[in-house]
């Protein structure tokens, strides 16, 4: 009985270090998901308006750009998957895998080959570990994504969509999926399409009243979208990474702020396990020594 109470004290330690460890965990990533937030809804307006000119440009010029252009017959699609770099957050990142599963599925079903990308070394372990090809990985930055990062990823992914077809790593379109952020308790894993560009007005229609701008492009409409689709394209990139950083604090914070809750309950379990063997042993002690007095007095007894 003692050593059985002994296992208990030695479980109570360990499960309180552990619960240190993950309310530790739970104040840093509630400190982080702040300014995570701030900057998201700070690259928003840049997002907003950089799209707006987009639209202007489609909307008043008749420039058939090879970033807006359809194939006939898409036959492969890249597909980025913006996973986190580290784990403790609960099904933040298989929410993201299956929703990318789930997109190649869709995608294969419409005779379309797939060419996988990966943001985050969760992605990227889940695909070594069943041994499926992956074409680039970008890792280490998934809590605090930069906007050099994006733009790399963008490029990458601009430079094998304008590959001609039947070249060696076109390809017809390109997917992200991502968490997007919607409150502290649901992110949604999301699948949107980025290439060729499907350029949306803002969802406000305006007035008939209102006046609609006019527009001179120099040195030419051609040139404006050379400068400004790429830059729309990495913009969107790098909003979708900071939507996933800010989901992922969220999921890593719910997740440990559960596991802590789960460690106190432990405690608890544990020390009236401890207290129920302790008060056992006592009593095991005294029915001995009970015992005992009892066998030496009938001895005493019969001496007589």
């Amino acid at each position: 009985m003692a050593v059985s109470l002994r296992e208990y004290r030695a479980r109570i330690k360990s499960t309180e270090s552990m619960k240190k460890i993950t309310r530790a965990m739970e104040l840093i990533a509630a400190s982080r998901i702040v300014k995570a937030q701030q900057r998201a809804q700070a690259a928003a307006p840049y997002a907003r308006e950089l799209t707006r000119a987009v639209s202007a440009v489609a909307t008043f010029s008749d420039v058939d750009h090879p970033l807006t252009k359809e194939e006939e017959n898409p036959k492969r699609a890249a597909v980025l998957i913006v996973t986190s770099d580290r784990g403790l957050a609960g099904a933040y990142s298989s929410s993201v895998l299956k929703e990318a599963e789930r997109l190649a599925e869709r995608l294969r079903e419409e005779g379309k080959e797939i060419d996988t990308f990966i943001a985050g070394r969760k992605g990227e372990a889940y695909y070594k570990f069943r041994q499926r090809p992956v074409e680039q990985t970008w890792t280490g930055f998934s809590d605090q994504p930069s906007y050099d990062v994006a733009a790399e990823i963008g490029e990458t992914l601009i430079e094998r969509f304008l590959r001609e077809q039947g070249e060696e790593g076109d390809v017809d379109e390109v997917h992200v999926v991502y968490t997007r952020f919607v409150s502290m308790l649901t992110q949604e894993p999301t699948a949107v399409r980025l290439l060729p560009l499907e350029v949306v007005e803002g969802e406000e229609a305006p007035e008939e009243s209102e006046l609609l701008p006019l527009y001179e492009f120099e040195p030419s409409p051609e040139a404006v979208l050379d400068g400004l689709l790429p830059q729309y394209v990495q913009s969107r990139i790098f909003f979708c990474l900071l939507q996933a950083a800010a989901s992922e604090l969220a999921a890593r914070q719910k997740a440990m702020k559960s596991a802590t809750d789960n460690a106190e309950e432990l405690i608890k379990k544990y020390k009236r396990i401890a207290n129920q063997a302790r008060q056992a042993g006592i009593t095991q002690e005294i029915s001995e020594i009970v015992g005992g007095v009892n066998a030496l007095a009938d001895a005493n007894a019969g001496a007589e």
